[in-house]
């Protein structure tokens, strides 16, 4: 049988059309579980709901964005990454249309935090781990880092379309696009997304000619207890924790405080919201050439050491925001606003590469559960920024906290073992 496969495809492999769908299902996942950042204010005054309230829910999502990632692994493990995709994509189109009939709190909890943090939780980017793994030899870490940046320009460049949306139309119509999108995804994902190169007969971009990789077995208990036991697993080892610590303060500096409060922050400052939302999309701009360039250093450099210096860079900048604040765009905020998109999730490439270089072929899943507590930590950011500016009238104390944690992971990041270990 393995005679019949093709080691070479004659022009475009198709190991990058796939990655192509990959792509675009990964941005528009980002940019649906980001909808509630600009979300916030219209809310308020329509429904007289607090901040805490209303960030309450974008923790949820934020959550289950993250507690999904490694079960969602595993059940691209065992179903395949198309079905769990196209299924993901119907979770945010219900989730997303329901919330225009809602009228209480709990309906906003369980549309946005609930139904599409599960949604977009399963194309979170342990999606981009499991297909990098499985179709990319070569190139793995700058295709990692573009789809990295896919994710993290999705949460940012349809900001500022949402917004005006929401301001000109009403938060409705932004709610409805969002739920047409999803549903516009859905086809390009059923018929052009491939579970493996073996079904389509070729092999990984860059495999060996001839080279047949393993199709993985089904294991005994199913898909979540697989993602347990690799959680049991890898939890034994120091080198997990200080991955998953590091990355919780990734995720409280990217999207629980700036995705979520960096539009009602500037708001508080007299900043119109397509003003802050444009200026979140240009992040998302800049955020493309820093991953990419990103994914390629982790090919080329320890990713430790990458890290170590991401973080650090990215405290400091936190660090003297709030000072640039103001009702108009001043020079100084376009260079935060520069320097911080090179910055966003530049981590995650090496945070993928000493998964898959520590924990073997379960690193995609160890992932997964490293991006959950991403997740956490930007659920924690989320819901404690809106307590903390109701309580204090400001986000300084927020603003601050995140660039000493920042510097903190750092830290975390040079002390991660060189050696693996942990074999799956």
């Amino acid at each position: 049988m393995t005679t019949t496969l093709q080691t070479r495809e004659r022009g475009l492999h198709r190991a990058w059309i796939v990655a192509g769908v990959a792509f675009v299902a990964i941005l528009g996942a980002a940019g649906f579980r980001a909808t509630p950042g600009v979300l916030i204010t219209p809310l308020q005054e329509e429904f007289g709901w607090s901040r805490g309230v209303i960030s309450l829910a974008v923790s949820v999502n934020l959550m289950l964005f993250g507690l999904t990632a490694p079960f969602a692994a595993a059940l691209m493990e065992r179903f395949g990454m198309r079905r769990v995709v196209s299924c993901a994509l119907l979770l945010v189109a219900a989730g997303s249309g329901l919330t225009i009939a809602m009228n209480a709190p709990w309906q906003l909890l369980l549309c946005w935090g609930v139904l599409v943090g599960l949604g977009t939780g399963s194309m979170a980017l342990v999606f981009a781990a499991t297909l990098t793994d499985r179709w990319f030899v070569s190139h793995r870490g700058l295709v990692t880092g573009v789809l990295t940046a896919g994710g993290a320009t999705g949460q940012l460049v349809f900001l500022p379309v949402l917004a005006h949306l929401a301001a000109a139309q009403g938060w409705r119509w932004a709610a409805l696009t969002v739920t047409a999108a999803a549903l516009l995804v859905v086809p390009l994902v059923w018929f052009l997304l491939r579970d493996s190169p073996e079904e389509v007969g070729t092999t990984a971009l860059g495999a060996e000619p001839g080279e047949v990789r393993p199709v993985p077995s089904k294991r005994p208990g199913g898909a979540a207890a697989h993602a347990l036991t690799v959680l049991w697993r890898a939890a034994r080892t120091r080198p997990f924790w200080l991955l998953a610590a590091g990355f919780a303060i990734c995720g409280m500096s990217t999207n629980g405080l700036v995705g979520t409060h960096f539009i009602p922050a500037a708001h508080d400052h007299g900043m119109p919201e397509p003003t802050a939302a444009g200026l979140l999309a240009l992040v998302g701009i800049f955020d493309v050439v820093g991953t990419v360039v990103s994914g390629w250093l982790s090919d080329k450099v320890d990713s430790r050491i990458l890290l170590g210096a991401y973080y650090a860079l990215r405290g400091l900048s936190l660090m003297v925001l709030p000072s640039l604040f103001g009702a108009t765009t001043e020079p100084s905020m376009l260079v935060f606003i520069i320097f911080y998109g090179l910055d966003w999730v530049a981590t995650v490439p090496p945070t993928v590469a000493l998964c898959r270089q520590i924990y073997g072929p379960d690193g995609a899943v160890v992932f997964g559960w490293v991006f959950a507590s991403h997740q956490i930590g930007a659920a924690v950011a989320a819901v404690g920024a809106g307590f903390t500016r109701d309580h204090f009238g400001a986000y300084d104390f927020a603003w601050y906290t995140a660039g000493f944690l920042c510097l903190a992971a750092a830290l975390m990041s040079v002390a991660i073992a060189r050696k693996a270990s942990f074999k799956a």
